[in-house]
Formats: structure tokens, sequence, C-alpha cells
């Protein structure tokens, strides 16, 4: 190839191959950061929310766990008590649900059965209502973990980056 057509197509080709991935990408599920802020519903907890591709089930903190019968139907009573992000303020509320499934979790330290109840959040602006495993998380650094099977309806996961959301879940984007 002439010296002269080379210095015409390199750059427009250059500018070309650089421009393909947004375009790519435009139809493709929004990008979100390993760490986001979200709210726990309808309790308005705006907490850290760890996204986890490596867990399948998401997992909320939760204590004084307890499992009782209503109406026939196994239920669970549980407190969520965490720092509210938004007011820097301990917030605590006492949740009572119907037991989903129980979870078996097996670990380097053994394995454990968790009760799974529904719950909802509000994370990237969209409300979800999913499975969550209960555990007292207090030792953790992030109180909710999203698992694989909630991520599905989220978007992809970029590992280098935290916080690229607000989880405004307002009646529009309900």
């Amino acid at each position: 190839m002439p010296a002269s057509l080379k210095s015409l197509f390199l750059p427009t080709a250059l500018a070309l191959a650089t421009s393909l991935p947004v375009s790519a990408h435009a139809d493709s599920p929004r990008q979100l950061g390993w760490i986001e802020q979200g709210v726990i519903e309808p309790a308005d907890m705006t907490v850290k929310f760890k996204l986890d591709t490596g867990a399948l089930t998401s997992s909320m903190h939760a204590e004084d766990i307890e499992r009782f019968e209503r109406n026939g139907e196994q239920w669970v009573r549980f407190k969520v008590a965490l720092e509210d992000l938004k007011s820097d303020s301990l917030v605590s509320e006492t949740f009572e649900r119907p037991l989903e499934r129980d979870l078996r979790v097996r670990g380097a330290g053994g394995s454990e059965e968790r009760p799974v109840v529904r719950m909802d959040v509000c994370i990237a602006g969209q409300r979800l209502n999913e499975e969550f495993s209960l555990r007292d998380r207090s030792n953790m650094h992030y109180p909710v973990l999203l698992g694989r099977r909630t991520l599905n309806e989220l978007g992809n996961v970029d590992s280098s980056r935290t916080y690229t959301t607000t989880p405004d879940c307002s009646s529009n984007n309900a």
C-alpha cells in the first residue's frame, strides 16, 4: 500500500476500531461496580451491597432469627439493624417473612442451614423482590451480598469499579 494511502487509511481504521466497542455495547446491560449503594425496603435503609459473582444466592444481615408458624405455614422473624448511609444513624427494623426454603451452606468451617426469605431491595434505580439467605453478617464489611441469581436481573459487574449508580427507586423507576 502506498504511503499516502497508509496515512489516510490508518487514522480512519483506528478511529473505527476504537468506536466499535462503544456502539457494540450500546444494547448490552448496564455495568455496575462490585460495590454499590442499595436500599432495603420498606425500612428505607441505604447500605453497601457487594455484588458477588462467586455466590449463587444473595445474603442479608439478620439478627435474632426466629422461626415460627403462622396459619400452618413456616415463617421467619428477624431484625436488621444497620448504619444507614444517608443519615449516618443506626436504623433497626424487625421483619416477618414467609420461609421460602432452607439453604445448606458449606464452607471451610463446616456446613450450616440458613433460612431464605424474599425481600424488597432497590439498587441501580431498579426495585427487586429477591430471595436472601439470612445470616449475622456483623463481622463482614458488606451487610448485603447480591449473588448471581439477582445479578442476572441487573447487568454486568465490573470488578474495577465501585459506586457507579444511585439506588433511586422513585415511582417512575419502579
